[in-house]
């Protein structure tokens, strides 16, 4: 865009960094509609007289209202003097969404990470914009979905690395969450800890003074009044070291009662669950034809409660052989 304007306007000197800015200004001032900035460009950029000129020019038109309109939207991650700063953070946008493609193309589907979503800043609509022109040679090359997907996926990731988002490590994407609430994870961890501080609890009460132990020990009696060389520092231990035990006793009891609530709650669930499935495949008329269904009547008398029998085999057979699967035949 700077070279374009020092062809138009030769007189002014302006720097690349600063005409950018006025021209940011102006488009977020409102000051020209969309139809009056398309009136300037065209009036701006003449078309070439001539097949050849024309050919070679329309792209390089395309080339000079992308790069006027990327320059207008992009923002400036690095602050820099320098002249060409703006095709400078055009390339490295480029290149950004590039590797970001390639690897997204060697990532498994079920390996992406997960994307964070992003404020709707002006700073972040102005990356998506910029990079919205990028994405079309792209898009036009792909051959089916699972590329188009490929390429939107790694443009998003571009977003999310140029705006600085921070990503979760690829692989971890699709990892189930974990079933353990957190306050039980804190009641392991004050578990494990009490543990511990038992252990040096009970290394020191049987002699060691290591300077490690004395330290933890100090810190296990920390505002108290209780001192680690007064003569019944060994009942204060135990003390302390029952109080822990029955710490570790309640909080473990809160575990294994939440642990059977859950367990009782899965089984209800499942059991439910085969229960609907049962009915729905006695309700399912059969649609392969292999036999005639169930007739209403006798699924009626089937469902119904039986009639006791006597135990004693009579039950209207000649020979009744049903009290040798057991009395719950008759008794049903």
């Amino acid at each position: 865009m700077h070279r374009f304007f020092a062809e138009l306007e030769p007189s002014l000197s302006v720097t690349e960094q600063n005409l950018a800015d006025r021209v940011r200004y102006i488009l977020r001032s409102n000051i020209f509609g969309d139809a009056e900035l398309g009136r300037l460009r065209r009036k701006a950029i003449p078309p070439s007289n001539g097949n050849a000129t024309a050919g070679n020019a329309a792209p390089l038109d395309a080339q000079q209202t992308a790069y006027v309109d990327a320059a207008v939207n992009i923002p400036f991650v690095a602050n820099s003097d320098d002249d060409g700063i703006v095709s400078h953070e055009l390339e490295k946008m480029r290149s950004i969404l590039e590797e970001s493609m390639l690897e997204t193309r060697s990532i498994p589907l079920e390996n992406r990470p997960r994307l964070t979503r992003i404020p709707l800043s002006k700073r972040n609509r102005a990356v998506v914009r910029a990079l919205n022109p990028m994405l079309v040679t792209y898009l036009e090359a792909s051959w089916d979905l699972c590329e188009t997907d490929s390429i939107l996926f790694g443009a998003a990731l571009a977003v999310c690395r140029i705006i600085g988002a921070k990503l979760p490590v690829a692989g971890r994407a699709t990892q189930k969450s974990s079933a353990i609430p957190a306050w039980r994870k804190r009641i392991e961890e004050r578990i494990a800890k009490a543990r511990a501080l038992i252990g040096r609890l009970t290394s020191f009460r049987s002699g060691n003074n290591r300077p490690r132990i004395m330290r933890t020990v100090r810190m296990a009696f920390a505002g108290t009044n209780i001192s680690l060389f007064q003569p019944d520092i060994t009942q204060k231990l135990t003390e302390r070291i029952d109080d822990l035990k029955q710490k570790i006793a309640a909080w473990g009891k809160r575990i294994q009662r939440y642990t059977e609530r859950s367990t009782r709650f899965n089984q209800n669930r499942l059991f439910q669950s085969d229960q609907k499935r049962l009915y729905k495949s006695l309700e399912r008329p059969e649609v392969c034809g292999a036999g005639p269904g169930l007739d209403q009547a006798d699924t009626v008398t089937t469902t119904a409660k039986p009639q006791r029998e006597p135990l004693d085999g009579s039950c209207g057979e000649p020979e009744c052989k049903c009290y040798a699967y057991g009395p719950r035949h008759h008794n049903a």
